[in-house]
């Protein structure tokens, strides 16, 4: 395999942990009780929740929707960038139907202008283009199960935390209503237009010790994992996450804008949906057209072991 492909297949599962990432440090979707604060904050913050409560109720029930999402990353993260992906997102189970473009492709020369990307039963396919099918036998598809690749590691709490993970592992709407929920700060900032429509905008802040808290995919995880992740966490730098949402008068969020910070810089996710209840019919590519990068992996690795046995 030429270092374009690589280089194409990296990208894409980069951007997508990213997301993942993102989703994967929310739960939960209870309210917290306001103690010593005047009555007048207390009054806004238990109507701002009231609302918020409604609309992931309704959201969660919908289960899909489309959606229309950009992420901007900083130079200092592997050259930056931005992606632009379009398409249907379903929640519950999760899968994904995606078209992703952007920058962040422009350093691979012989990327195709756009890539599918296809998230089904825990595995991740990627259309890596015409062009690298010619150099996989013509396989176009990229295949990474995430649950082989956390067996892979061996890490009993790596797994745990991989897998634990899947269960919130998109940027679907439910999920970031349950975050923005969890905010000691949730304010309602005002009434705005959203692609036309009249919606209340949101807006919420978490540190990382009130993401671990509150993120139930890391229950399987015992007190001293949780720990040492949230250690591993801080000592890259990251601080939180900024969460704001517009709502639109059927308690739907029409947009979503999550920000997180790092030292290289602040990644940035907007999001807009439409067409809740949308279905999410989304197929595997099949067998023949794809190449499974755990098994291309293991092989690489039992042939330089050979080679360097000879």
């Amino acid at each position: 395999m030429s270092v374009s492909v690589w280089r194409r297949g990296g990208v894409s599962m980069t951007a997508v942990a990213v997301i993942a990432g993102v989703a994967g440090c929310q739960g939960g979707d209870g309210e917290k009780k306001s103690t010593g604060t005047p009555r007048t904050e207390t009054q806004s913050r238990t109507a701002v929740t009231q609302v918020l409560t409604a609309a992931y109720k309704k959201t969660a029930a919908a289960k899909s929707a489309k959606v229309r999402m950009t992420m901007t990353m900083p130079a200092a993260m592997d050259g930056g960038g931005t992606m632009e992906m379009s398409g249907v997102m379903g929640w519950d189970p999760t899968v994904m139907d995606m078209t992703m473009k952007g920058s962040m492709f422009a350093a691979a020369p012989t990327a195709p202008e756009q890539i599918r990307m296809v998230w089904l039963n825990s595995a991740m396919y990627v259309d890596m283009g015409s062009k690298a099918s010619k150099e996989m036998d013509g396989k176009r598809w990229m295949k990474l199960d995430l649950g082989a690749a956390a067996e892979a590691t061996g890490d009993k709490a790596l797994q745990k935390q991989m897998t634990g993970s899947l269960e919130s592992m998109n940027q679907d709407p439910a999920q970031q209503l349950a975050m923005l929920l969890e905010s000691p700060n949730l304010k309602h900032i005002g009434a705005e237009k959203v692609d036309g429509v009249e919606a209340q905008h949101y807006k919420g802040t978490l540190t990382l010790d009130e993401m671990v808290a509150s993120n139930d995919s890391l229950d399987a995880l015992g007190e001293k994992e949780r720990k040492d992740l949230l250690a591993t966490m801080k000592k890259s730098g990251i601080k939180g996450y900024d969460t704001e949402v517009w709502v639109n008068e059927d308690d739907y969020p029409v947009k979503l804008d999550v920000a997180m910070d790092s030292p290289e810089g602040q990644v940035k996710i907007v999001a807009n949906y439409s067409d809740y209840g949308a279905e999410a019919t989304v197929q595997a590519p099949s067998a023949g057209e794809t190449f499974d990068l755990m098994d291309m992996l293991k092989e690489l690795g039992e042939g330089l072991k050979s080679a360097g046995q000879s």
